[in-house]
């Protein structure tokens, strides 16, 4: 018999991680381009408007494939230290 262990991860996981990985990649061209990265994001939450995110780097597409509810569940959870 092994000792080694079976790490397991939930489909739930594997997104959380996909978008924050999505999300840095936006946040890095966002800076590229010379914006408010936070300011920027914020904006696209609040409104939907995706011209908030520069096309840069793909970014505007990669942003349209989060959703937002989630992101902003998750940011709530982290926030409160829940995470």
């Amino acid at each position: 018999m092994s000792d080694r262990k079976t790490i397991q991860f939930s489909i739930k996981e594997e997104n959380e991680i996909e978008m924050r990985r999505t999300l840095l990649s936006i946040y890095e061209s966002l800076n590229e381009k010379g914006y408010n990265s936070i300011s920027q994001i914020v904006g696209y939450i609040l409104s939907e408007d995706p011209t908030y995110i520069t096309t840069h780097n793909n970014a505007r597409s990669m942003v349209r494939r989060i959703d937002r509810d989630e992101l902003l569940q998750e940011m709530v959870k982290c926030y409160l230290g829940l995470k």
